[in-house]
């Protein structure tokens, strides 16, 4: 059935459940899991009440990718050492996380992509966007949501 997962995850503990979720399935499946963390390639500085927009150069970058690739991916490591099953992680720079976790699945063959919601519905859905559904609306790889 599926032989390799994409997980994508920003460590937070709604994001360290859809990794959990993603490591079970494929110790069932006997597959292997790739983690995905994207970071924002624009950061933000903040001056009183004004906020500037201040681009990352490569080297700051490439600096923050492997800080946030130690940090991030040291929980699907544990869990996926712990059943035994393979596992490994890509950390991207992007400002479109949807399509950065579409493409990363894409280039890496993975047959599924397992990743968190907050279920935000209503108002406050709509306002804040979701990328999950943004994945669901747009992949043609079959998605499994955790909550």
């Amino acid at each position: 059935m599926f032989k390799h997962i994409l997980v994508p995850t920003d460590g937070s503990r709604l994001s360290l459940k859809a990794v959990k979720s993603a490591v079970e399935l494929a110790a069932g499946l006997h597959a292997k899991v790739t983690g995905l963390h994207v970071l924002p390639a624009t950061t933000y500085d903040f001056v009183g009440e004004i906020v500037t927009t201040r681009l990352l150069t490569a080297k700051e970058a490439r600096a923050r990718e492997q800080k946030a690739a130690k940090t991030v991916f040291r929980s699907l490591e544990k869990t996926a050492a712990a059943a035994r099953v393979k596992a490994g992680g890509i950390c991207v720079t992007s400002d479109d996380v949807w399509g950065s976790i579409i493409a990363a699945a894409k280039k890496n063959r993975c047959d599924v992509i397992v990743m968190a919601s907050h279920g935000r519905r209503g108002l406050s859905g709509l306002l804040l966007g979701s990328e999950t559904n943004k994945v669901l609306t747009h992949s043609t790889i079959p998605v499994m949501v955790c909550r």
